[in-house]
């Protein structure tokens, strides 16, 4: 696995009949709140706020509060721009043969996940309406969690996970992942009933394209 430094963003850069079947971005919200973990910061601020405003003096902790409260707001401006950022320099891309992900605020970077190398994904949604869509190399393929991070798997240090973070729909992007592992994996597949209901949150899609409980 090596990342690949294109001159020209997706879809030039495909070969003859590849095709794009979906391209996004993060959500800088959701990418600020799970991926920089926002969500705790602002609650040990919250903490340290009341902490220092019950136990000093009414005068010194009035100011001490002050001063954290306004401390953790630099620290979640920051998060956020850095969120911002992060999702703004993103793409991913779902073709017909493979997982193409830029990644990179200063220095872009391309990762090409083919489909054979995909060992399973695994689906997780949240109650805004984004989701994570991580996905298992197969053995003996890796890239490092730090070339990866933000947009890996958390915790998942050892066998790094490539992670498609807060994408909207996520569900939507799951099935057609689904589908173009079944297409790739099995051309006589291809026919799939239009209705068909999306992979329920969790779901893990092995390397046939076939979910199973996560």
């Amino acid at each position: 696995m090596r990342a690949v430094d294109f001159e020209k963003l997706l879809p030039a850069d495909l070969p003859p009949g590849e095709r794009v079947l979906w391209h996004g971005r993060p959500h800088w919200v959701g990418l600020t709140r799970r991926a920089f973990r926002a969500d705790y910061v602002a609650a040990y601020f919250a903490a340290m706020t009341a902490w220092n405003f019950a136990t000093a003096g009414d005068g010194a902790g009035a100011i001490a509060a002050a001063q954290t409260l306004a401390a953790g707001c630099v620290a979640l401006a920051l998060l956020a721009l850095l969120g911002w950022l992060s999702a703004r320099t993103t793409l991913y891309v779902v073709t017909s043969g493979r997982i193409v992900m830029k990644i990179g605020v200063a220095l872009p970077v391309f990762f090409n996940l083919p489909y054979s190398q995909l060992a399973s994904a695994a689906v997780r949604e949240f109650a805004d309406g984004t989701g994570d869509i991580s996905l298992a190399l197969t053995r003996g393929q890796r890239i490092a969690y730090l070339h990866l991070w933000p947009h890996a798997r958390p915790f998942r240090v050892k066998q790094p996970e490539p992670t498609l973070r807060s994408v909207p729909d996520a569900a939507k992007v799951a099935d057609i992942l689904r589908r173009a592992v079944v297409a790739k994996s099995d051309p006589t597949q291809v026919s799939i009933a239009e209705g068909e209901r999306p992979q329920p949150s969790g779901a893990r899609i092995d390397a046939t394209g076939v979910a199973v409980a996560a």
